[in-house]
């Protein structure tokens, strides 16, 4: 894979088996690590061959990380940033780690905590957003529809959404979808999913759910 701009980053929304986790299939597990914020298996063929769970911070070798924390998952990042052997970062089921910290702290009174967990999502964010020139990340988060009709991240209510616009902080947001032609990313806005990708990244409105192949149209794009 060609180098690519510091700090490319990819949104993917959709539902609970649109596809999301199934477009990690093709990509190379020798430089791929994926944070698992539930720790889900992913429907990929010998995943448990192909993605080890690391031991601890110094592990140089493994490509699989559990965790909700959000404290956790920035020391994993950052981790991450110094091998040089990793080109890809996925993040999967990021949502949780809104939804999990929220139901932990169910019985504190009062607002603050929304604003402490809209930070914490922050946080994550934007350091996946400012990685090495050659190390890509995908966010891969489920979907919700607003009271606008609108389809977009799923997070944990009105507040949250008021405090952080998810969308607003990637270029590239795909929305994971099943149609006619199989399960596909929508790469534009179509009224109602809030899809969007650069002017000439893509030649279609849909393409397949095949995070390989994001790869090489980042790559042939931006170099």
């Amino acid at each position: 894979m060609r180098n690519l701009r510091m700090g490319e980053s990819v949104l993917i929304i959709g539902e609970s088996g649109s596809g999301k986790s199934t477009s990690i299939r093709n990509l190379d597990p020798s430089s791929t690590f994926i944070i698992s914020v539930i720790g889900k298996p992913l429907p990929i063929k010998g995943f448990r061959n192909k993605y080890k769970h690391i031991d601890n911070w110094n592990d140089n070798k493994n490509n699989w990380y559990v965790s909700d924390n959000y404290q956790s998952i920035l020391k994993c990042v950052d981790a991450v940033k110094k091998r040089d052997d990793i080109k890809v970062l996925i993040v999967d089921d990021f949502q949780y780690v809104m939804a999990n910290e929220f139901m932990r702290r169910a019985s504190e009174s009062g607002w603050n905590k929304f604003s402490e967990i809209s930070n914490h999502a922050w946080l994550i964010i934007n350091e996946i957003t400012n990685l090495r020139n050659d190390l890509v990340s995908f966010i891969l988060c489920h979907s919700e529809t607003d009271e606008y009709g609108l389809v977009k991240t799923k997070t944990i209510g009105k507040m949250l959404n008021e405090k952080i616009s998810i969308e607003g902080m990637f270029t590239t947001v795909l929305h994971s979808m099943k149609n006619d032609s199989g399960y596909q990313f929508l790469t534009q806005h179509d009224g109602k999913h809030l899809a969007k990708s650069p002017m000439g990244l893509f030649d279609d409105e849909y393409v397949p759910n095949d995070l390989s192949l994001v790869l090489d149209k980042l790559a042939s794009y931006y170099e």
